[in-house]
């Protein structure tokens, strides 16, 4: 298992700070974990399944398009 911090999860999702942080206080994006103090950072696995999900609701998109 692997942390991120927030510069790596806005690389890897393309969103900004507030973004990130709007998604997580409405249970839209997974939640970082507090390491000391003010840092916090974010589980790897869980930053990519929420990517991967993103992409699966697109397929199922288009899909039901057609």
């Amino acid at each position: 298992m692997r942390l991120i911090r927030l510069p790596q999860v806005k690389d890897m999702t393309g969103l900004g700070r507030s973004s990130v942080y709007k998604l997580m206080s409405e249970g839209k994006f997974p939640k970082a974990v507090t390491l000391i103090g003010r840092a916090s950072a974010w589980v790897e696995n869980e930053v990519v399944e929420w990517i991967e999900d993103r992409i699966t609701e697109r397929d199922l998109e288009s899909f039901s398009d057609n």
